[in-house]
């Protein structure tokens, strides 16, 4: 077989075209080579996860709450609450979270502490006392107070965490494109790394906003350097897998061992540390892991790239054939490239309308993803086993995805996954609390994991080539407004307990009727060029199922390979 491949390489005395997939796979496909840059990614994903979801472990507070009386210090939690505090039927906890009775206390218990309901009740004085069977150590947001009027405050730090997502998503990917995938990664990892830690001297809300927004800088693209980079040295077959299994391992690794991690640290500002500090270790990311191929034959350094070829040739076990060696660089010196950018796609209705919903889609997604994560302080179950057993979730949905994706499809995935966690979120807030909701929750998270990876996936194989890279960093930027917005969907149940559910229920179903719009991708060429992709649009039915587009290419490859062979 690969004696024919090495003869094919040159028809009739003309050079045969050779591209880059191709000149991979002759190194090996997937050999020790991609093995060890696979798990060479495993500190970023957990890097990643330690980014995002810090900030609940920084901030969050115990929902069973009330006003802080010092003069009444030497009595029980109970007697305290019973005598200071004022009955509230609206609330969960049967009492006001927020106002106490205005009273002369030293009176009170002189006379011997004897309550009176006619009392006038005023807003906490003096602070809060927190239920410390919930969340067993101090956090910025009840050593500060931020609850009742301030009680959006989280919200809004993470909400600015995501606008610097934004900022850092157009920042990091202007390096990326200028100086290389590595220094990218190092610089947005060393950002979170600073701003983490910058963040155990905030005082006030302004300042650790501000070194909110400079972490959210540092999400995503701390570790999604380090996976495009990871890709783009698999072979195509490959990479539906890597693309989950990655995320399945090693950042489910990372959110699921962040509860206890920070339980361990028993205090909000050792875990500022400890979960920004390592991400300074990227810093030995350039003498462990290689730079991209790709973009080094996009800065014209060919002969960089097949050196990266043949070294992974050599610790694969594999010989690269010179005359493809030959045939790649005849192939990207005389290739021409697609003219079109993202502004002349937009110029193509189809086309326009099919790259909006994609976006859309993306940033349902996020939203729903994100509010579910937050949301799970609502739940009325022990906060860090509730947040381990949800986040579990990733990894048995992503290793499912990797095997069937291309089976069902990307459009009947993601729509089926969207119906099933919209019904689970519609019964979260209806079904009692405690371990009833924790169940639906998991079942919800479980679907939303399954669509915001296919979904990712799905962005960059609907996209032509030519735009591809800047279509879908809009898409994902996209999908950090959906995390700028996810933070008060969760908010919503300061007025509704029920309320974020609701609307998380909704959204799904919005994603799932989007998703039915757009074109199936599983088992096809990507478009090369906006004709291509408009054919893509126009050429398959509304049922199209994958496995029979399967068959079909097989068909045509089969008859295509005997009529080769007879000639």
């Amino acid at each position: 077989m690969e004696e024919k491949s090495i003869k094919s390489v040159k028809e009739n005395g003309k050079t045969k075209d050779v591209d880059y997939d191709e000149l991979l796979s002759s190194a090996g496909e997937f050999g020790r080579y991609q093995i060890f840059l696979f798990f060479a990614t495993f500190p970023f994903y957990v890097f990643g996860a330690f980014s995002y979801f810090s900030q609940v472990f920084l901030t969050e507070t115990s929902p069973n709450h009330w006003c802080m009386v010092p003069e009444l210090e030497n009595l029980t939690v109970l007697e305290r609450r019973s005598l200071a505090i004022p009955l509230n039927k609206e609330s969960p906890f049967g009492y006001s979270r927020c106002e106490q009775y205005d009273t002369n206390w030293t009176e009170v218990l002189s006379s011997g502490a004897t309550l009176n309901r006619t009392w006038n009740t005023v807003p906490c004085k003096q602070g809060w006392e927190f239920n410390n069977t919930e969340f067993a150590y101090p956090t910025i947001a009840s050593e500060m107070g931020w609850v009742c009027e301030r009680d959006s405050y989280q919200a809004t730090a993470q909400s600015i965490f995501f606008v610097g997502s934004i900022v850092g998503g157009f920042l990091v990917g202007w390096i990326a494109d200028r100086f290389g995938r590595i220094p990218a990664a190092v610089f947005s990892n060393m950002i979170g790394a600073i701003a983490g830690t910058a963040t155990i001297f905030a005082h006030n809300f302004t300042e650790f906003s501000i070194c909110r927004f400079f972490m959210g800088m540092s999400y995503d693209n701390c570790m999604m350097m380090t996976y495009l980079l990871v890709l783009e040295y698999v072979a195509p077959k490959y990479r539906t897998r890597m693309t989950n299994l990655s995320f399945a391992l090693f950042f489910t690794t990372g959110i699921v061992s962040l509860p206890w991690i920070s339980l361990a640290c028993g205090h909000w500002k050792t875990i500022a540390l400890v979960t920004s500090l390592p991400m300074a270790l990227s810093l030995l990311a350039p003498f462990i892991i290689p730079e991209s191929p790709r973009w080094l034959l996009s800065k014209g350094r060919f002969d960089d790239a097949v050196n990266k070829i043949t070294n992974i040739g050599r610790i694969n076990g594999k010989e690269v054939p010179q005359n493809l060696i030959d045939g790649f660089k005849y192939t990207t010196l005389n290739s021409k490239k697609v003219p079109g950018n993202i502004m002349d796609m937009l110029k193509r209705p189809i086309l326009a309308r099919v790259f909006v919903f994609t976006c859309i889609e993306f940033m349902f997604c996020m939203i729903i993803f994100d509010a579910l994560v937050r949301t799970i302080g609502q739940l009325q179950f022990d906060f860090y086993v509730s947040f381990s057993v949800i986040s579990l979730t990733e990894f048995p949905s992503l290793v499912l995805l990797s095997f069937i994706l291309d089976y069902t499809g990307r459009k009947s995935m993601i729509f089926v996954a969207m119906v099933v966690c919209a019904i689970f979120s519609f019964l979260i807030p209806f079904v009692g609390g405690g371990l009833a909701s924790v169940i639906c929750a998991v079942l919800a998270r479980f679907a939303v994991n399954m669509a915001c990876n296919a979904a990712m996936q799905w962005t960059a194989e609907m996209l032509p080539t030519s735009v591809r890279g800047s279509g879908s960093s809009i898409a994902h930027i996209c999908g950090y407004i959906g995390t700028v917005i996810s933070p008060f969907v969760a908010y919503l149940e300061v007025f509704r307990p029920w309320l974020p559910m609701i609307v998380v229920a909704a959204i799904a179903i919005l994603a799932a009727l989007i998703s039915i719009t757009l074109p199936e991708t599983a088992n096809r060429d990507m478009p090369q060029t906006f004709d291509d992709a408009e054919v893509l649009i126009r050429s398959q039915g509304f049922f199209d199922l994958p496995c029979k587009q399967k068959a079909t290419n097989e068909n045509a490859r089969g008859h295509a390979n005997e009529s080769f062979e007879l000639n």
